[in-house]
Protein backbone atom coordinates (compact mmCIF):
# COMPACT_ATOMS: atom_id res chain seq x y z
CA UNK A 1 0.00 0.00 0.00
CA UNK A 2 1.76 3.24 -0.87
CA UNK A 3 1.54 6.61 1.13
CA UNK A 4 -0.74 8.23 -0.52
CA UNK A 5 -3.27 5.43 -0.16
CA UNK A 6 -2.29 5.21 3.63
CA UNK A 7 -3.56 8.48 4.11
CA UNK A 8 -6.33 8.18 2.01
CA UNK A 9 -7.56 5.69 4.46
CA UNK A 10 -6.92 7.47 7.34
CA UNK A 11 -8.59 10.30 5.91
CA UNK A 12 -11.50 8.54 4.88
CA UNK A 13 -13.68 9.40 7.95
CA UNK A 14 -13.35 12.75 7.80
CA UNK A 15 -13.91 12.97 3.66
CA UNK A 16 -17.11 11.37 4.69
CA UNK A 17 -18.20 13.39 7.70
CA UNK A 18 -17.04 16.49 5.54
CA UNK A 19 -19.90 15.18 2.50
CA UNK A 20 -22.11 14.21 4.78
CA UNK A 21 -22.26 17.99 6.56
CA UNK A 22 -22.30 19.57 3.29
CA UNK A 23 -25.50 17.70 1.84
CA UNK A 24 -27.15 17.70 4.60
CA UNK A 25 -26.85 21.53 5.51
CA UNK A 26 -27.68 22.05 1.41
CA UNK A 27 -30.54 20.43 1.65
CA UNK A 28 -31.73 21.72 4.62
CA UNK A 29 -31.03 25.66 3.25
CA UNK A 30 -33.74 24.20 0.42
CA UNK A 31 -36.23 23.49 2.91
CA UNK A 32 -35.36 26.78 4.58
CA UNK A 33 -35.74 28.77 1.99
CA UNK A 34 -39.12 27.03 1.49
CA UNK A 35 -40.79 27.27 4.20
CA UNK A 36 -39.46 30.85 5.48
CA UNK A 37 -37.67 32.77 2.53
CA UNK A 38 -34.53 32.79 3.29
CA UNK A 39 -31.98 32.27 1.01
CA UNK A 40 -34.00 33.97 -1.95
CA UNK A 41 -37.22 32.28 -0.87
CA UNK A 42 -38.88 29.77 -3.66
CA UNK A 43 -37.64 29.75 -6.57
CA UNK A 44 -40.04 31.72 -9.04
CA UNK A 45 -42.21 33.14 -6.40
CA UNK A 46 -39.66 36.21 -5.94
CA UNK A 47 -38.57 35.15 -2.38
CA UNK A 48 -42.03 33.88 -1.43
CA UNK A 49 -42.81 30.58 0.66
CA UNK A 50 -44.64 27.33 0.38
CA UNK A 51 -47.66 28.00 1.42
CA UNK A 52 -48.80 25.70 5.52
CA UNK A 53 -50.10 22.59 4.54
CA UNK A 54 -49.62 22.42 0.95
CA UNK A 55 -49.29 19.08 -0.20
CA UNK A 56 -46.19 17.94 -1.35
CA UNK A 57 -44.15 20.95 -1.47
CA UNK A 58 -44.93 22.54 2.17
CA UNK A 59 -44.37 18.79 3.75
CA UNK A 60 -41.16 18.46 1.39
CA UNK A 61 -39.63 21.44 2.72
CA UNK A 62 -40.45 20.40 6.39
CA UNK A 63 -38.34 17.30 5.78
CA UNK A 64 -35.82 18.94 3.86
CA UNK A 65 -34.85 21.27 6.57
CA UNK A 66 -35.76 18.44 9.39
CA UNK A 67 -33.71 15.47 7.80
CA UNK A 68 -30.57 17.69 6.34
CA UNK A 69 -29.86 19.53 9.62
CA UNK A 70 -29.72 15.90 11.73
CA UNK A 71 -27.92 14.64 8.69
CA UNK A 72 -25.32 18.00 8.99
CA UNK A 73 -24.96 17.01 12.42
CA UNK A 74 -24.88 13.23 12.67
CA UNK A 75 -27.57 12.87 14.86
CA UNK A 76 -30.22 9.79 13.46
CA UNK A 77 -28.74 10.37 10.54
CA UNK A 78 -29.55 6.62 8.82
CA UNK A 79 -33.02 7.03 8.99
CA UNK A 80 -33.15 10.89 8.05
CA UNK A 81 -30.88 9.65 5.43
CA UNK A 82 -33.74 7.15 4.06
CA UNK A 83 -36.54 9.57 4.21
CA UNK A 84 -34.41 12.33 2.67
CA UNK A 85 -33.40 10.34 -0.57
CA UNK A 86 -37.24 8.57 -0.59
CA UNK A 87 -38.27 12.14 -0.58
CA UNK A 88 -35.90 13.07 -3.60
CA UNK A 89 -36.77 10.01 -5.73
CA UNK A 90 -40.54 10.58 -5.50
CA UNK A 91 -39.59 14.26 -6.49
CA UNK A 92 -38.04 12.84 -9.15
CA UNK A 93 -40.08 10.65 -10.29
CA UNK A 94 -43.39 12.32 -9.86
CA UNK A 95 -42.22 15.95 -10.43
CA UNK A 96 -39.13 16.00 -12.67
CA UNK A 97 -39.44 12.38 -14.88
CA UNK A 98 -42.68 13.10 -16.48
CA UNK A 99 -40.71 16.12 -18.28
CA UNK A 100 -37.99 13.67 -20.16
CA UNK A 101 -36.34 10.68 -19.30
CA UNK A 102 -33.29 11.88 -18.51
CA UNK A 103 -32.19 14.34 -15.93
CA UNK A 104 -30.95 17.20 -18.16
CA UNK A 105 -34.07 16.82 -19.64
CA UNK A 106 -36.50 16.96 -17.18
CA UNK A 107 -34.29 19.77 -14.70
CA UNK A 108 -34.47 16.58 -12.22
CA UNK A 109 -30.33 16.66 -11.40
CA UNK A 110 -30.16 17.94 -8.06
CA UNK A 111 -33.62 15.61 -6.90
CA UNK A 112 -31.31 12.40 -8.70
CA UNK A 113 -28.30 13.97 -6.58
CA UNK A 114 -29.53 14.24 -3.44
CA UNK A 115 -31.59 10.69 -3.87
CA UNK A 116 -28.15 8.74 -4.36
CA UNK A 117 -26.40 11.00 -1.95
CA UNK A 118 -28.62 10.34 1.19
CA UNK A 119 -28.72 6.63 -0.37
CA UNK A 120 -25.11 6.28 0.20
CA UNK A 121 -24.99 7.78 3.60
CA UNK A 122 -27.33 5.63 4.82
CA UNK A 123 -25.06 2.66 4.01
CA UNK A 124 -21.59 4.68 4.98
CA UNK A 125 -22.85 5.89 8.21
CA UNK A 126 -21.83 9.56 9.44
CA UNK A 127 -18.13 9.32 9.06
CA UNK A 128 -16.12 11.55 11.79
CA UNK A 129 -17.19 14.75 13.55
CA UNK A 130 -21.14 12.80 13.88
CA UNK A 131 -22.83 14.94 17.08
CA UNK A 132 -25.07 11.38 17.32
CA UNK A 133 -21.82 9.31 18.02
CA UNK A 134 -21.13 11.79 20.70
CA UNK A 135 -24.29 11.80 22.47
CA UNK A 136 -24.21 8.36 22.48
CA UNK A 137 -20.93 8.14 24.77
CA UNK A 138 -22.06 10.73 26.73
CA UNK A 139 -23.62 8.21 28.92
CA UNK A 140 -21.12 6.18 29.57
CA UNK A 141 -18.50 9.05 29.97
CA UNK A 142 -20.71 10.46 33.00
CA UNK A 143 -21.04 6.60 34.75
CA UNK A 144 -17.09 6.30 34.62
Amino acid sequence: MSSLDRKATTLAPYALGAFRIVVGALFASHGAASLFGVFGGVQGTGGGTVPFGTWPSWWAAVIQLACGLLVAFGVLHRGAAVLASGSMAYAYFIVHQPDGLLPLQNQGEQAALFAWSFLLLTFTGPGALALGRALRRAPQLAAA
